[in-house]
């Protein structure tokens, strides 16, 4: 029992830290933008799309951050098995395809935006497309749970 509390506890601190990670890209993201535009001002127009695919994946990882958190809570509690769990897995899930979506649309965004310019993509889009990989990951791994 011990070792078990040891362990949730664990990675509620790691949810913990991981949610002042995503708080904190919420508050530099508009300055991270404004900066971006003064330097840039003929694709300024190309944040909007960028602002946000980044707070709805800010959003959803929120959530599902969150419900992480209920879901250890349960798990401390010996409800592992109940209906709470099961709901919080679904979220989690309905989380993560928001996410892909979200990266999906960001890719598509920095293709136009490499059209326009004349620039290239390659290394921001493999970023995504590892992103889309670690959630397709965790997708698979919350859908075996439930």
């Amino acid at each position: 029992m011990n070792v078990k509390r040891g362990s949730t506890t664990f990675l509620k601190v790691i949810i913990f830290l991981a949610g002042i990670a995503v708080l904190a890209l919420c508050i530099w993201l508009p300055e991270i933008a404004v900066r971006d535009a003064r330097v840039h001002p003929d694709t300024a127009y190309f944040l909007i799309p960028f602002l946000v695919c980044a707070y709805g994946f800010c959003i959803a990882f929120s959530v599902a951050l969150y419900q992480a958190y209920k879901l250890l809570t349960y798990i401390e509690k010996n409800n592992a098995f109940s209906e709470l769990s099961l709901k919080s897995l679904k979220i989690i899930k309905k989380c993560a395809f928001t996410v892909i979506i979200l990266i999906l649309l960001g890719i598509v965004s920095l293709k136009v935006l490499a059209k326009v310019t004349g620039g290239d993509a390659a290394g921001p889009i493999s970023l995504c497309l590892m992103g889309i990989l670690a959630t397709s990951i965790i997708t698979a791994i919350v859908d075996a749970l439930q």
